[in-house]
């Protein structure tokens, strides 16, 4: 009984320090969500909101389809996402713009956008 205690605890140990190792291989292999939610937390209407694949030719694959409210949520579904890194671009009412371009979305399925 002790044997299979001493095998059991080594095995688990050696998972454990592999696990580092494993991760950015499983962030390199995570799958993209088939749609995200917006929600404006901002004072003005969030007029324009578009996702696009990073590179030397951006491709849009999801915008909003009309204006979203202050404090309300949408849905924005993402046509043929492959990866996980995108580039955000958000336009309000007060003529606000703002831009990300390294959004990790297979992390972040939410979008918060905030004063």
């Amino acid at each position: 009984m002790r044997i299979q205690r001493i095998i059991a605890t080594g095995l688990l140990g050696l998972a454990t320090g592999l696990l580092p190792a494993a991760l950015p291989a499983f962030a390199q292999s995570a799958k993209p969500p088939g749609q995200i939610t917006i929600h404006n937390m901002r004072s003005a209407p969030l007029t324009t909101f578009e996702i696009a694949t990073g590179g030397e030719q951006p491709r849009l694959i999801g915008k909003l389809a009309k204006p979203l409210e202050p404090g309300k949520r949408a849905t924005v579904k993402l046509n043929k996402p492959a990866g996980c890194s995108y580039a955000i671009l958000a336009k309000f009412g007060d003529d606000v713009e703002s831009d990300a371009e390294d959004m990790d979305l297979c992390r972040d399925k939410v979008i918060r956008l905030t004063e």
